[in-house]
């Protein structure tokens, strides 16, 4: 799958459970037009699951467990060498349940990129579909952002909507939700390869226009 000698960028993939959004990146590097490959899997835990989806899709793997270290600052420094090994362009964090330490986010500031199941910058950090629920709002979704030392703070890239229907529940809208996750994530991440996107300061910046605040919105 991943090809050393390319020129293409060069993605290493962090994760801590099952991969739904890993699955979207490797479905995507099949193509031979894709400007990115996935060089290597790495997770925090050894029973996850996209640990398995990566193997089958022929992807390098590997576990570095956090549980193995005694504070989140030599967790993170041997994340760096793990991760480094594999001289990525571009960090993504798809589902990595670990709050990284400003020294981790230092080391990779302008390459790493998240989504985060909420329109930034509504509902940073967990249980956002149920708040969003609560809240009544009329629509909910996804933000694809950079990484930065504050906690899904990072500027944003790109987001999807989807309506907040009658009846629905955090699961029902945590599904609709996810379908646009796997639309809006490897497109980010497409535009990062190719070149076109960076972190200018506190914004996004996409063929060298800055994108509004709140990123790019998916039509």
């Amino acid at each position: 799958m991943s090809n050393p000698s390319s020129s293409k960028c060069r993605a290493v993939v962090l994760i801590s459970g099952s991969g739904t959004n890993l699955q979207a990146f490797l479905d995507a590097v099949t193509a031979a037009e894709c400007d990115y490959s996935i060089e290597a899997v790495i997770s925090n835990k050894a029973d996850a699951y996209g640990l398995t989806r990566a193997k089958s899709a022929g992807v390098a793997t590997e576990v570095l467990s956090h549980r193995d270290f005694s504070d989140r600052e030599s967790f993170d420094q041997a994340m760096i060498e793990v991760i480094d090994a594999y001289e990525p362009d571009l960090v993504i964090l798809a589902g990595f349940m670990r709050i990284l330490t400003p020294g981790f986010v230092r080391h990779y500031s302008g390459r790493m990129l998240n989504i985060h199941p909420s329109l930034l910058p509504k509902y940073q950090g967990l249980h956002t579909h149920q708040r969003a629920l609560d809240a009544g709002d009329s629509e909910h979704g996804a933000t694809v952002h950079f990484v930065t030392e504050e906690l899904d703070g990072g500027p944003p890239v790109l987001q999807a909507a989807v309506p907040i229907e009658a009846g629905d529940d955090a699961g029902t809208l945590s599904q609709r939700v996810q379908v646009q996750e796997h639309i809006i994530y490897p497109m980010a991440a497409t535009w990062f390869a190719q070149g076109r996107l960076k972190m200018a300061g506190d914004r996004a910046e996409l063929d060298g226009e800055l994108l509004p605040r709140s990123g790019k919105r998916l039509d």
